[in-house]
Order: structure tokens, then sequence, then C-alpha cells
């Protein structure tokens, strides 16, 4: 898989500067910088495979006839995770993402607002299709909560 740098470079210079970090060839920044960039888009995708509640793979349009897989973590929630804690939160989990399967799976979105993941290997953006923000719709179906990189809620009753 081709290594995604995000870049907030306008107009044809920033499109082939992200074009040529994704291929290998891009100019290194430290890390921090590139932490606090982002591509505010939108930048048309196909949702390839849904990994979980709040995370797909995405083929991303960067350039005329140029496409870049990459795992793209959806903005603003928190959905429940498959390797859960107890029994209710695998089953919302397992809800959530076969949600985002039958939604969006095989489907064009478009993402804003890319940024990196502060778990690498991904992004984080806004995800939507022809019939709206797909953060929201988790959340609405109540299959998500709303997430801004606070500590985590579990999803499990305790006591």
């Amino acid at each position: 898989m081709a290594e995604f740098r995000v870049w907030s470079l306008p107009g044809l210079g920033g499109a082939l500067l992200l074009l040529a970090a994704a291929s290998g060839g891009g100019m290194p920044a430290p890390p921090r910088l590139l932490a606090a960039e982002a591509l505010e888009g939108p930048v048309p995708a196909k949702v390839e495979r849904v990994i979980d509640g709040d995370t797909i793979e995405v083929r991303a349009a960067i350039w005329l006839g140029q496409t870049l897989t990459v795992r793209v973590r959806i903005d603003g929630v928190d959905a429940p995770e498959l390797e859960a804690r107890c029994a209710d939160e695998r089953r919302l989990a397992l809800a959530a993402r076969e949600y985002l399967a039958r939604r969006i799976e095989g489907v064009s979105v478009k993402l804003t607002r890319v940024a990196y993941d502060k778990y690498g290997g991904r992004v984080r953006a806004d995800v939507a299709d022809g019939n709206g923000d797909i953060g929201r719709a988790l959340l609405a179906a109540g299959l998500a909560r709303p997430y801004h990189g606070e500590r985590r809620q579990p999803w499990c009753a305790t006591g």
C-alpha cells in the first residue's frame, strides 16, 4: 500500500505534491507539521471495504487517473469495537459495521477535512454519500457516539 501524505497546498501544485508523496517521491516534512496539515477536499473516493463501525478503506482519486487506497476513520464518531469487552458492545459493533456495509460499501463517497489520524496508518475525514454525512447517520441510528479525541467511554455496563 502506498504511503499517504496530506498536504494543504492549493491548486495544481498541491495536487502534484500529494501525488508525489503518495508515490514515495514526496518531500519529507517534520511530523508535527504533517499532523497539523489537512486537505479540505472534497476528495472523491470509492468504499472498497468496511473495517468496523467507524473505519473504512477507500480508493481515493488523488489526481487524473491516479488513485490511492487508504483507511479512513470517520471523524467525529466512536463506534463500539469488534474486539468487545462484553456481549452488548460486540452486538452494537456488528450492527454498526453492518449498517455501514449496507449503506456505503462499493459506493462513491466524498471525503472532506482529511487529516492524519493520531494512530498511524490511516487518516480521518468527514465522509458523505449521496444521502448525506455518514457520521451523523451513525449517531442518529444510535450506532456511534460523538468523539473528538478525548478518552473513549466504555460501551459495557459497569458495576
